[in-house]
């Protein structure tokens, strides 16, 4: 579903991370099967920010969609931002039709669309941004 700009994007995302051990802007995790990855996903906290985290990318490969690959990848991020007493975790996704199963996934896990740009991408497909907030103090993600 990515085009090939958006790969190249995940790659430089992913080569800064291991390139630069002492960065801190992207965080990586997959999820292998069978020494394969099937998954990925890559957040950071935003700068000039009190602990709000972006989530810049997840995806599963689809033949492993269904799985609750991306599901265990998104809570391992939550797990992560909650532990770092992130206070938010905010994902930007597309209004197009082929976006509609991630907006689904987004508010199946408690995300609520919290600001919309009109013709972001380009016309006809806007920006949307989803938000869950994490309780300091709790041991649950509200």
């Amino acid at each position: 579903m990515f085009t090939s700009r958006e790969i190249g994007v995940v790659k430089e995302l992913v080569e800064t991370e291991l390139n630069d051990p002492k960065q801190r802007d992207y965080r990586s995790l997959v999820a292998e099967v069978d020494g394969r990855i099937v998954g990925f996903v890559c957040y950071g906290p935003v700068p000039m920010t009190d602990a709000t985290y972006d989530l810049y990318w997840i995806f599963v490969h689809p033949s492993y969609q269904g799985q609750a690959i991306g599901s265990t990848l998104l809570a391992r991020v939550e797990e992560a931002v909650h532990g770092a007493k992130g206070r938010m975790l905010l994902v930007d996704t597309s209004s197009t039709r082929p976006y509609l199963a991630a907006r689904r996934f987004y508010k199946d896990h408690g995300y609520r669309m919290v600001a919309k740009v009109k013709d972001y991408y380009r016309e006809g497909d806007s920006r949307l941004t989803y938000a869950k907030r994490f309780s300091q103090g709790q041991s649950s993600l509200s």
